[in-house]
């Protein structure tokens, strides 16, 4: 990880603007997983360390625009750059790294490009469904996995199955891994946006809902409620809930086990992902402890 720290680093440092390294220190490092997969999966590649950092600029661009278009102000309990410097230089600083990025992968093989610079496009057209999602209530379980799939899972399933084509391994086997790796983390994430407290999530609880998010959790509760209630989820979506509302979501979440639900499907997701990698220890270790972040 040093050396792809270094990487990272020199990328920035050749972008030549002191306001483009100044605005990059502010951003927090979050967890590496992507970096972190490429380097246990080609972890005796030369240039396993730069296509790290290729991948987690290119992840750090994707929040910045993320940000900007959820008006969030803070990423990971620190203020965001949108909130301290403003969307127009978030966005720009995005696209700095997104430039960057591609200009280093060129020099890659082009089998390994491709995966990564097609994962870009997926994974702008999710943000895009995202938002437009967001828009109305959404009941439907199918569509909002094809979303969260092109969101977040396929820049994970792209590194995993690049770096497997780099050391020569099962590029097939690793994408499937890569891609519910993504899926079951991120539903996790939409777990603990319910059930972890403000301080551990670093933004409100239930926030996604406010954002007008239906993740899993609120989609199976909608199938168990009748008709009232129903309609009286649907009015609470995309608005601040009151603290007596925000309860009885969680009271009608307990009492049909959507929470428990969610998390069975993030399961078998990562249970999948670990048959097909069951002789790779590290890699299920990170299937792992990803799993036990739940609640």
């Amino acid at each position: 990880m040093q050396r792809v720290e270094a990487q990272i680093t020199r990328l920035i440092q050749e972008c030549d603007y002191d306001e483009v390294t100044h605005l990059f220190a502010m951003l927090q490092g979050g967890k590496r997983l992507r970096a972190k997969l490429i380097l246990k999966i080609a972890s005796k590649h030369k240039d396993a360390p730069l296509l790290a950092a290729i991948v987690e600029l290119i992840h750090a661009a994707s929040l910045l625009h993320d940000d900007v278009i959820d008006e969030a102000m803070t990423r990971r309990g620190e203020a965001s750059i949108n909130a301290t410097d403003g969307s127009k230089t978030a966005v720009m600083l995005g696209d700095i790294l997104y430039s960057k990025a591609f200009t280093e992968l060129v020099a890659f093989d082009k089998e390994v490009a491709q995966t990564i610079a097609s994962s870009v496009t997926a994974l702008s057209k999710g943000e895009m469904m995202d938002v437009k999602m967001a828009e109305n209530f959404n009941s439907d379980e199918q569509r909002y996995l094809d979303m969260l799939y092109l969101k977040t899972a396929t820049l994970i399933e792209a590194a995993a199955k690049a770096s497997a084509i780099l050391a020569g391994k099962d590029a097939d086997k690793h994408a499937l891994y890569g891609r519910n790796l993504g899926l079951s983390f991120q539903i996790i994430d939409d777990i603990l946006d319910i059930t972890a407290d403000e301080k551990t999530l670093g933004k409100p609880a239930m926030n996604d809902y406010v954002e007008g998010k239906c993740t899993l959790p609120y989609i199976y509760l909608y199938e168990k409620l009748n008709n009232e209630d129903k309609e009286k989820l649907i009015s609470l979506h995309a608005k601040k809930p009151t603290v007596e509302e925000l309860h009885w979501m969680q009271a009608k979440m307990q009492e049909h086990k959507t929470i428990e639900k969610s998390f069975q499907l993030a399961q078998k997701l990562s249970n999948e992902a670990k048959q097909a990698m069951h002789e790779d220890e590290s890699l299920v270790n990170i299937l792992e402890t990803m799993i036990k972040r739940s609640y």
